[in-house]
């Protein structure tokens, strides 16, 4: 199995998340180190409100069954890229399994994969994770 670090600093979140979950479903081990600082393109209000509502949702019948849309960036990012996964079967699970997400670089990993045509030009309105989960509720 190999493995693969892949480094988050400005890069768009949507870009990246598709690639990996693609070399997750080919069998590789994905390490996504930094993902606080991904990058979401659009109007920072209304991503953030769109999350906010996001996490307030709630099943009218069985409400403790409803999703449950983490504040902590890993957490949210693992989720996100879970979602372009076929995680309902076995072939997806095995995938979610050999991704590893990290706020910041805790085991010194050094970033091996470039990806390509995910950078982020610094010009556009974007928000980034850490952000997003500040205005949702993450206090970290």
């Amino acid at each position: 199995m190999i493995m693969q670090v892949i480094d988050g600093t400005n890069k768009i979140f949507g870009r990246l998340a598709s690639r990996v979950a693609k070399k997750l479903v080919t069998g590789e081990e994905v390490h996504l180190i930094n993902a606080e600082k991904l990058v979401i393109i659009g109007n920072p209000k209304e991503i953030c409100q769109r999350y906010l509502t996001k996490r307030g949702l709630k099943n009218k019948g069985t409400p403790e069954r409803s999703p449950v849309w983490p504040r902590i960036p890993h957490m949210l990012v693992k989720k996100m890229i879970k979602g372009m996964l076929p995680h309902e079967n076995s072939r997806g699970r095995a995938a979610l399994k050999r991704l590893r997400v990290y706020t910041g670089n805790p085991k010194k990993l050094e970033a091996a994969v470039k990806i390509e045509g995910a950078d982020f030009d610094g010009i556009s309105k974007h928000v980034t994770i850490h952000e997003l989960c500040k205005s949702i509720g993450y206090s970290g």
